[in-house]
């Protein structure tokens, strides 16, 4: 039985996509003065595709089966290739850096208020309305 129809997994799944996306920010940053360091990022889209293929176990019980593996990479973060801010070769703008890590901590404390939210009415229902 599904207490909120899949409203607390999805919000799970969206604070694991905040922590990816902080965590490549936060290394965007601390890249910063490092040469030829190519900014990284995260798409939500891509991450989505790449944890689709990459959650799929089976069982091999004989030689013919295929075997499934899975990538060790963290899912849908991508370096932007050809991208030079500075003449040393590096590709953070520390402008933007900060305003995306604003911005994905709103929406991180917004997730993790919502879940709050979810677990205090399934306590309330658990005290009945106490």
């Amino acid at each position: 039985m599904d207490l909120f129809s899949g409203t607390i997994s999805n919000l799970e799944n969206g604070l694991a996509y905040a922590a990816v996306k902080n965590k490549t920010i936060a290394q965007n940053i601390a890249n910063n003065d490092t040469p030829n360091y190519k900014a990284k990022d995260v798409s939500f889209k891509k991450m989505l595709t790449e944890a689709q293929n990459t959650y799929i176990q089976a069982n091999r019980t004989d030689q013919r089966h295929f075997d499934f593996t899975t990538k060790n990479s963290t899912p849908g973060v991508y370096s932007y290739s050809n991208l030079r801010y500075r003449e040393n070769g590096n590709g953070v703008d520390m402008d933007k850096e900060q305003a995306s890590l604003a911005e994905n901590t709103i929406f991180y404390n917004a997730l993790v208020d919502r879940i709050n939210g979810k677990l205090n009415t399934l306590q309330t229902v658990i005290k009945g309305g106490n």
